[in-house]
C-alpha cells in the first residue's frame, strides 16, 4: 500500500466539472464554450467559474473574438495543462493498482 498516496492528486483537476473539462480538452483542443458547456452539462456560469480556476493555473488558455457579430470563446489546453493531466492519470492509476494489491 505504499503507492496510495491521495494527497498527490492536483486539487485544481480532481474537482468534478474540472476534471470532466481536462478529460474533454486533452482530446478536443481548443473547444469552444458552447462545446464544453453541452459535454459537461454546465450552466454558463459554472463553467465560467472552473474555467477561471484551470487559467489560473495555466492548464487553459482562453481566447475570446468574434464569428461574424456572434462572441466566440475557445478553450485551449497549454502545455502545462497537458503535462498536469497526465500526471494526474498516472498518479491516479498509482492509487488504483495500490488499492488491489
Amino acid at each position: 500500500m505504499s503507492d496510495f498516496d491521495h494527497s498527490q492528486l492536483d486539487d485544481v483537476i480532481h474537482g468534478r466539472l474540472r476534471l470532466g473539462i481536462m478529460a474533454f480538452l486533452s482530446t478536443a483542443s481548443p473547444a469552444s464554450f458552447a462545446e464544453i458547456k453541452a459535454r459537461t452539462n454546465a450552466t454558463d456560469g459554472n463553467l465560467s467559474t472552473h474555467l477561471g480556476k484551470l487559467e489560473d493555473a495555466a492548464y487553459v488558455r482562453i481566447e475570446k473574438s468574434f464569428n461574424g457579430k456572434k462572441p466566440l470563446t475557445l478553450v485551449h489546453l497549454t502545455e502545462t495543462g497537458r503535462t498536469a493531466w497526465l500526471t494526474y492519470l498516472t498518479q491516479l492509476e498509482s492509487m488504483i493498482a495500490a488499492s488491489r494489491d
